[in-house]
């Protein structure tokens, strides 16, 4: 098993014609065939687009009509950021199931309101300003390096876009690879968050553990440890690593690309360790170790 994505997976790109959305749908394309079925553009309807292996992906005026000609059930958006909130909703009034914005710089009064319209529709947004998803061997949506993958039963939800590469670089060499990889976003208003993700790949049977990364700024990672602890309490527990992006942050000051918000005792690195420690996550001394660190919690 895997989560939210696997070989069955359809996807439409919004923005397939820019430079950004071609390079990526034909990485795409390359990674053991990801089903990449249709393209949207306004002014391009009725034409199509080649992909360096030859294939050729129709363009459609929009989300519903590409749904509805190819039975897509997954979209990725790399438009840009003035017009990637309204790719969301295009999508969303689509009744796409997944839709995965990887655009950075979305106006966050923009996603505030994306998210009232997301909350109220059956689909689930991934990002904005995130690297995507990547299940081994099966699907990749979004801009992760596919060779780095190695099918596996390590769960990887991140909210920073490098270090989820690291985590999965790691558990590759380590021998233990993935299940699937969630780049969940670093913005403040984004479509989901890690109880989401954690919660699924508690569910999912070949998840055997999870490596999750936070980022200074917000209460998500807090969220989530008191998540944790509930679970385990109805028995539902699984190894988890854990890592905390912007530890070295000088006191008062915000970091990170998201413009991370550190206030009132809570958002800061050491607080966000010690919730994570408290819901049974062994914290990796630095990002380097991520891998190393995994081995060791499932040695005992």
């Amino acid at each position: 098993m895997s989560i939210l994505i696997d070989s069955n997976t359809k996807v439409i790109v919004q923005g397939l014609t820019g430079k950004t959305g071609s390079f990526h749908t034909n990485q795409a394309l390359d990674y053991f065939g990801t089903q990449m079925v249709a393209g949207t553009h306004p002014r391009k309807a009725g034409e199509s687009w080649t992909a360096d292996n030859g294939a050729s992906l129709p363009i459609y005026a929009n989300a519903a009509d590409a749904k509805d000609a190819t039975g897509a059930n997954a979209s990725v958006i790399y438009v840009p950021p003035a017009g990637a909130a309204a790719a969301i909703e295009e999508a969303i009034d689509a009744e796409i199931p997944l839709i995965v914005c990887i655009t950075e710089g979305v106006p966050v009064l923009d996603m505030v309101r994306v998210k009232a319209k997301l909350d109220k529709s059956s689909s689930r947004l991934i990002g904005p300003n995130c690297p995507g998803l990547l299940t081994p061997e099966a699907c990749k949506i979004g801009i992760m390096p596919g060779k780095i993958f190695k099918k596996g039963s390590v769960g990887v939800v991140s909210r920073s876009g490098t270090l989820t590469y690291e985590a999965v670089y790691q558990t590759s060499v380590e021998g233990l690879g993935q299940t699937s990889a969630v780049g969940i976003g670093g913005d403040p208003v984004k479509g989901t968050e890690f109880i989401d993700v954690l919660e699924m790949f508690l569910a999912d049977d070949e998840t055997e553990s999870i490596v999750m990364i936070g980022e200074i700024g917000g209460s998500a990672e807090e969220e989530a440890a008191q998540f944790l602890i509930d679970e385990a309490k109805k028995g539902r527990k699984k190894p988890m690593v854990g890592f905390i992006a912007g530890r070295t942050a000088p006191k008062g000051r915000t970091m990170g690309h998201a413009g991370a918000i550190v206030s009132g005792g809570k958002g800061d690195a050491e607080s966000k360790i010690a919730a994570m420690e408290a819901a049974g996550i062994k914290v990796s001394p630095s990002p380097a170790r991520l891998g190393t660190t995994m081995v060791e919690v499932l040695k005992g």
